[in-house]
């Protein structure tokens, strides 16, 4: 007899059969620390030990997308497994033998004129043949198409599909983008978000989650395919429960661009997904043409040194300073060709440089400000005038634009507002890089500020330090120039 036995009890979680001792080292296997616990209301009122624990001793049951993390720790402690069969949802792993690379081009052609990518139909054919896949690919790699590849795919096989996304414009983006692929979306596709019609006939839904998460059990049963686009955003509660109550949904896919740097977060993404799969890289694009070439200019405001005790006091003043407004909205005013301008807090930054910037702009120019209270058709709207302008000025809040808003005819960022986000950051770099009619190269300017008092860097500047690690990780190119700035 095995020393473990893996079996089935559903499309979302495993059983495993085993010894209490391997059970504690599989506890000890699957459970993280997570980062930044300590800022977390739940950690702070002692309700949570500030780990994730991805093996339930309980109910000795695991994701299913972590079968080949089990499958190692099995082969790395010389402890034998075996798969046991359950009559309803067959075994734990299952491989298409029927997928060929050359079939899946073929298909690929056939539903539409665009001509794919090698790296994107090495992309379908692997989520294809294996079932579920967490599929890791940058802005502007074309992940819309490979979405679409696989959703007719299980169309043709008369199965349903569940398609998750953030964000009402993306619902709307991801349709239009269907329909432009060739397809008679509105006949296929129905669309849920604030006010629309949740029960449906059609072979595709394309929702956002907050539309469908607080909903019964009952609504999610006929899926047997669930694609989650931005997939990092699943870690959350609302949307973990979401793929729980797909307990029939055999196929499983995430698309991401990138994801943040912990171990936590990718385990947790694999377990409800599947094994991840890095389809291309941003530089590698770039170097192959199919994205605008980069530079990153970082900008770093000297201030006189100044001690904050909590990181809400520095941003607090950074973002009322009057002379690094006006800096920014300086550098905005003076950069040629359309420029989008990042901040973080409406009211108290995002309003304030959109009115310095629409004051000092010639009345020809176009400034748009966008925020959370901004509708998707108006959102779209700005997209669509911004892709006809040559000069235009997008004020947006991180939240808003910097994920799934496409504007191939952008050529300047401005990051007003400071962060150490890995995800943030790359997806916000990833809105410049789309090529567009007569645009080739790309600018990011990166504002930092030095308040460095003795050897104590100032929050901020840390963050920034974080912000350059990225950088070279990706390999961008980037420069660093200092201003002093006065108070």
């Amino acid at each position: 007899m095995s020393d473990l036995i893996i079996e089935k009890v559903n499309e979302v979680y495993l059983k495993i059969t085993t010894e209490p001792h391997i059970e504690y080292e599989l506890r000890d296997r699957f459970t993280f620390e997570v980062p930044n616990k300590k800022f977390m209301p739940q950690y702070r009122s002692k309700y949570w030990d500030g780990f994730v624990h991805l093996f339930n001793m309980k109910t000795k049951r695991i994701y299913v997308g972590l079968l080949d993390k089990i499958v190692s720790f099995c082969e790395n402690s010389g402890y034998s497994y075996s798969f046991q069969n359950n009559k309803f949802y067959g075994p734990p792993f299952e491989v298409n033998e029927m997928i060929s690379y050359e079939g899946v081009k073929d298909y690929i052609h056939s539903i539409t004129d665009l001509k794919p990518r090698n790296y994107q139909i090495e992309a379908v054919y692997d989520a294809l043949r294996y079932n579920r896949k967490l599929l890791i690919s940058p802005t502007a790699s074309g992940k819309s198409l490979m979405i679409y590849a696989i959703t007719r795919y299980f169309v043709s096989r008369g199965q349903k599909i569940l398609l998750v996304v953030p964000t009402t414009s993306l619902v709307e983006q991801m349709f239009k983008d269907f329909q432009d692929y060739g397809w008679d979306a509105e006949n296929h596709c129905h669309r849920i978000y604030a006010g629309r019609e949740r029960v449906n006939t059609n072979e595709v839904t394309i929702t956002t989650w907050q539309s469908v998460y607080k909903l019964d059990r009952s609504f999610f049963e006929d899926y047997d395919v669930v694609i989650g686009d931005e997939a990092h955003l699943f870690k959350s509660k609302s949307l973990v429960g979401i793929m729980d109550k797909l307990h029939h949904a055999k196929y499983r896919y995430g698309f991401t661009g990138t994801l943040d740097g912990s171990q936590t977060h990718k385990w947790v993404l694999e377990g409800l997904f599947g094994p991840s799969y890095k389809v291309t890289q941003t530089k590698k694009l770039i170097d192959e043409g199919h994205l605008a070439t980069l530079d990153i200019q970082c900008v770093i405001l000297k201030h006189k040194p100044k001690k904050f005790e909590v990181y809400e006091d520095e941003i607090k003043y950074l973002i009322s300073h009057e002379n690094r407004n006006k800096f920014i909205t300086n550098l905005t005013v003076d950069l040629k060709g359309n420029t989008l301008v990042l901040y973080t807090r409406v009211e108290t930054h995002g309003a304030i440089l959109y009115e310095m910037i629409n004051k000092k702009v010639s009345d020809k120019r176009k400034v748009f400000f966008i925020h959370g209270g901004v509708d998707a058709e108006d959102r779209e709207l700005v997209r669509k005038i911004t892709e006809d302008e040559k000069d235009a000025i997008i004020v947006a809040s991180f939240g808003t634009f910097s994920t799934g808003i496409n504007i191939k005819n952008l050529h300047n960022v401005i990051f007003a507002s400071p962060s150490k986000s890995r995800v943030r950051n790359l997806q916000s770099i990833g809105r410049v890089l789309r090529k567009g009619k007569d645009k080739v190269k790309a600018k990011l300017y990166d504002i930092a500020d030095d308040i460095t008092i003795g050897s104590r860097k100032n929050y901020t500047l840390n963050h920034f330090i974080e912000r350059v690690k990225i950088y070279v990780s990706e390999q961008f190119n980037y420069d660093i120039v200092s201003v002093n700035l006065k108070d």
